[in-house]
């Protein structure tokens, strides 16, 4: 009785809650391009001085520098992610004029350092006291002072335009931006003649390290040349995304039939397994907040068939462990024992594969690898531990103690 009744409260708890719960998290699934609408473009990325190096920092920070262009130009939810050492691709939706985008985007990342112009909002400065091309390469630095706070240390060139600027500016705010985007307004406290300066504050390490990777890529901005292109308009990409729900939607259908039709009642709770299988692949999308794209998809169906392998693995191991002669529930343990093995032996072959596919790949073979190994993991807790738990849990309760309930007629069994 403590068996049957820890079956149904499992089974009415996880429908209730995704019932409940299903509906909010579709509408947070975030899709992309190839299912909304945009544009990609892959850029390869080299210092626009020749014969210097390429930093892994100075590539971060042009990938930032990018992801803030896209989102002063009003697009929704830019994604800029950096591939190999020398790569960015950005991922743009809603855009209404590919040309002007594209020429912002190439435009090298502008560090300057300004001062308050004559007529300047209060905390606002527009006059340009010096450029990213005035600071040495690779110069600024983390340290920290006498109190032990971050600073940073920063080299000019032109020592005497230096000095001429900090005896103007003394005790005047020096603002540091980047494009548009100010990123401090440090005061000015001393007369500087050596061309080297510290720039303190309230800054945190970790606040401190950017803003000095961020001087270091003014000083030597980045070339960014156009690789590779793809544009999806937004009708194309909501009639890509209908299509793929009413294509799934009518296969789980027949998969659910099938199932149900093939194996009696192993077979319907091999579908609700399949049902919590997809819902907390939905949710793992939502709070790992992974893009869904057609790739994707393309993993999450084949992920679905794999699980449905392994519960027809599974089912027709007992039932031909129930036509050798042997008891309900000893079927079921020998044919959950036998065949747990076989699909795990598969599924991890599948991982090594997928994990293969995601360290080398790149773009949407990085995203189905990744969807892929997700799915395996998940049908491994729900389509293994989870369905072999609840098939043993009615068995045990006494409640499925005929072999016609596994779809196996009394004439194929063979007397030990």
């Amino acid at each position: 009785m403590k068996r049957l009744m820890g079956f149904f409260i499992t089974v009415l708890v996880l429908t209730g809650v995704m019932a409940f719960t299903t509906p909010g998290l579709l509408d947070k699934v975030r899709l992309g391009l190839d299912l909304k609408g945009g544009f990609e473009i892959l850029y390869h990325a080299e210092p626009m001085e020749a014969g210097a190096a390429l930093s892994r920092a100075s590539l971060l920070k042009t990938a930032e520098s990018l992801e803030k262009r896209a989102n002063a130009l009003g697009t929704s939810e830019p994604e800029v992610t950096t591939e190999g050492t020398d790569r960015i691709r950005l991922k743009i939706a809603g855009v209404t004029d590919e040309a002007e985008v594209r020429k912002k985007m190439k435009e090298p990342a502008v560090l300057t350092f300004r001062s308050a112009a004559e007529g300047d909002a209060e905390g606002t400065y527009s006059k340009i006291e010096l450029v990213g091309s005035d600071f040495v390469e690779g110069a600024a630095e983390v340290g920290r002072d006498n109190l032990n706070q971050p600073i940073i240390s920063i080299k000019i060139k032109d020592k005497d335009k230096f000095a001429e600027i900090t005896k103007r500016l003394l005790g005047k705010n020096l603002a540091i931006y980047l494009d548009e985007n100010k990123l401090s307004d440090p005061t000015v406290q001393a007369v500087l003649t050596d061309g080297s300066a510290s720039i303190s504050g309230n800054y945190t390490i970790k606040e401190a390290r950017e803003l000095a990777d961020t001087i270091n890529l003014g000083a030597l901005p980045l070339k960014l040349t156009e690789k590779y292109s793809q544009s999806v308009g937004a009708t194309l990409g909501k009639q890509s995304l209908d299509q793929t729900i009413r294509a799934g939607l009518l296969a789980s259908v027949i998969i659910l039939i099938f199932m149900i039709g093939m194996y009696r009642l192993p077979g319907l709770l091999a579908s609700f397994a399949l049902l919590l299988h997809t819902w907390a692949l939905i949710a793992v999308f939502v709070f790992a907040d992974f893009t869904l794209t057609l790739p994707g998809i393309a993993a999450f169906i084949l992920g679905i068939g794999m699980a449905v392998d392994a519960n027809i693995i599974t089912n027709e191991r007992i039932r031909e462990e129930m036509r050798s002669g042997k008891s309900i529930l000893s079927s079921v343990k020998a044919g959950n024992k036998s065949s747990f093995r076989t699909v795990m032996d598969s599924n991890v072959t599948t991982i090594i594969v997928a994990a293969v596919m995601f360290a080398f790949g790149t773009g949407a073979v990085k995203g189905f690898a990744l969807v892929l190994i997700v799915e395996i993991v998940l049908s491994i807790a729900t389509n293994l531990y989870f369905s072999h738990w609840l098939l043993s849990q009615l068995v045990k309760a006494g409640k499925l103690n005929k072999p016609k309930s596994f779809g196996v007629k009394e004439s194929e069994i063979r007397a030990l």
